[in-house]
């Protein structure tokens, strides 16, 4: 590989409310409760207890950043309410992170939002900048040493699923479908409202400048590329839908300290629009083709879009039950990281989706964890692909 730039991180990510476990107060434990189809989180892999052990495997393979999130949820039950126990978690987390070797990325917001927060209008709501504020400021009080921020994760896929649920209450949209699975006879998913991602946007830059004032961290946000590929004649549909899926929110990224870059697969488009993932032997668990491209793709768009942000790979893996499969799939996306790297572009870091199976919005079945979980008992089971992408991280390559 290319050389790395000094403090290259080599980690894996989660998201709190698919690891932790009784996320009782937060609107997708709500949605759980009644929406045909979905399957509850209940205990999840009960990380909220066990993220010691799970980021001393992390360590221990060889890795060195572990990216996690905090849950708005639990830090502010009611309005107003500030826990300081919960607080004070998140705090010992970051500790433990740091005592093991781990540079932590800490998001602010990975899709769940308090119940009350959503029963007021959600991100639409008259109060959703001041609210959000609020919480960030409270919660950058155990922030300051951290050396990443993510304020949101991916908020051209919340933009998504919040044009989703405005459709479904009006009547113009079927039941929920989970972001994340692309298989099945199913409509496609409705593409963000502009709107809301101009509000995800003005959110996004209400708490910048709150997070930079009070801790030492580069500061952005994540955002989700479906590395869209042109078929001839689809050039002009290609630009269409690259503004509407990423590049509002990579404009809204200029001035930030980094980009979270995020990509799995990718898609061609037609003069027509998006087409659907054909059916093929190789399609992952959720339904997308094995495009381990994809990031490359990302990468390289991010990049040209935002003007030159350093990027931070935040996510990059595959829903498979075959481990081997996994490696595979990473050892070929970490060659198109290095040769982004080679062509000048700043890439700061790669976090593999995911450190452990987890509950996948609405579904336990896709598995993209470095570590297996036993439900039941919740004992960790460390797959060969985890000490694979630690012996890369040591040898800075692979």
């Amino acid at each position: 590989m290319t050389p790395l730039p000094p403090g290259f991180l080599w980690g894996a990510a989660t998201a709190p409310h698919q690891v932790e476990g009784n996320n009782v107060n937060s609107d997708w434990w709500a949605r759980e409760g009644h929406m045909p189809g979905m399957e509850r989180s209940g205990d999840a892999i009960d990380s909220y207890h066990r993220y010691p052990e799970d980021m001393r495997l992390l360590a221990e393979a060889g890795l060195t950043a572990y990216r996690f999130g905090i849950e708005w949820a639990r830090i502010e039950p009611v309005p107003g309410h500030i826990s300081r126990a919960e607080l004070a978690h998140y705090r010992r987390m970051i500790d433990t992170a740091l005592g093991l070797g781990l540079t932590p990325v800490v998001t602010l917001h990975h899709f769940t939002v308090p119940r009350w927060f959503a029963e007021e209008g959600g991100w639409t709501g008259d109060r959703a900048i001041e609210r959000f504020r609020a919480y960030v400021t409270a919660v950058t009080g155990i922030l300051g040493d951290v050396g990443w921020v993510a304020t949101m994760n991916e908020p051209n896929m919340l933009a998504m699923m919040t044009t989703l649920e405005i459709a479904m209450r009006s009547g113009q949209a079927g039941d929920w479908q989970s972001p994340t699975v692309d298989e099945g006879p199913r409509p496609p998913l409705p593409p963000p409202d502009p709107k809301v991602g101009a509000r995800l946007a003005e959110a996004h830059h209400a708490v910048r400048d709150i997070v930079r004032e009070r801790t030492d961290a580069a500061v952005g946000w994540t955002v989700a590329s479906r590395a869209f590929v042109a078929r001839p004649g689809g050039e002009a549909k290609l630009r269409e839908l690259e503004y509407i899926w990423e590049d509002l929110y990579l404009e809204g990224a200029r001035g930030d300290d980094f980009v979270g870059v995020q990509s799995y697969s990718s898609q061609w488009v037609t003069a027509e629009g998006i087409e659907p993932y054909p059916p093929h032997p190789d399609n992952t668990l959720v339904g997308t083709a094995y495009r381990p491209d994809a990031i490359g793709i990302a990468l390289r768009h991010t990049w040209e879009a935002t003007g030159g942000i350093p990027l931070l790979v935040t996510e990059n893996g595959i829903a498979t039950g075959d481990d081997t499969r996994r490696i595979a799939y990473t050892a070929e996306a970490l060659r198109h990281v290095s040769a982004a790297l080679e062509d000048g572009i700043d890439v700061r870091g790669y976090l593999h989706w995911s450190a452990l199976d987890n509950y996948e919005w609405g579904h336990w079945e896709p598995t993209f964890g470095l570590i297996a979980v036993d439900r039941e008992t919740f004992e960790r089971h460390p797959k060969p692909s985890l000490a694979w992408l630690g012996g890369v991280a040591r040898r800075g390559g692979l």
